[in-house]
């Protein structure tokens, strides 16, 4: 764990403010749910809570059969990081962040599909995206459900662009129950 030199005060309703600098480097926003920890040497930890981690297995299971049907590669994210992956090296992308024009797309809460342009879904991975649509748990966006070019297909079709929709729609009536 790193200090970060910020002290703040405990309000009289129990409150304490999480500074904006570190909210933006957490990628942390109004609304985002906290799960808290503690240990016996008396810290409290706050972590971003992400309800499609809950299911990474079931989410694992659904890429891999997304990924043999179609044989691009599959991503499904939470709002911040990669959390499944079939069809291309799991140790490639796993824990990735997001990037900024995947954020924006489940932001928009649209499918979108990129035909020749050379956007990337994950930082620092080069893998261009084929198709995205957002995870949405009861009215919230919570992730996404991504294509992208593999080893042996780099362009989807219709059918894929579909395929992205009802996972990431089935990922969210998972969550919902």
């Amino acid at each position: 764990m790193k200090a970060t030199g910020i002290v703040r005060r405990i309000d009289d309703l129990g409150r304490v403010v999480i500074p904006k600098e570190i909210r933006r480097t957490m990628r942390i926003r109004e609304g985002d749910p906290l799960e808290i920890f503690t240990d016996a040497g008396g810290e409290v930890i706050f972590k971003k809570y992400s309800p499609i981690g809950e299911i990474s297995p079931f989410a694992a299971q659904c890429a891999d059969a997304m990924s043999e049907a179609t044989r691009l590669g599959v991503l499904i994210c939470d709002r911040d990081h990669c959390i499944a992956a079939a069809g291309i090296s799991k140790k490639e992308v796993l824990e990735r962040r997001v990037t900024p024009v995947l954020e924006d797309i489940m932001e928009k809460r649209k499918t979108v599909v990129f035909d020749d342009e050379n956007h990337q879904a994950l930082e620092g991975v080069s893998r261009k995206m084929c198709v995205a649509a957002p995870i949405i748990i009861s009215g919230d966006v919570s992730g996404a459900v991504v294509m992208v070019e593999s080893d042996t297909m780099t362009k989807s079709s219709e059918s894929d662009e579909k395929l992205v929709r009802v996972a990431a729609a089935f990922l969210g009536k998972q969550m919902e129950e």
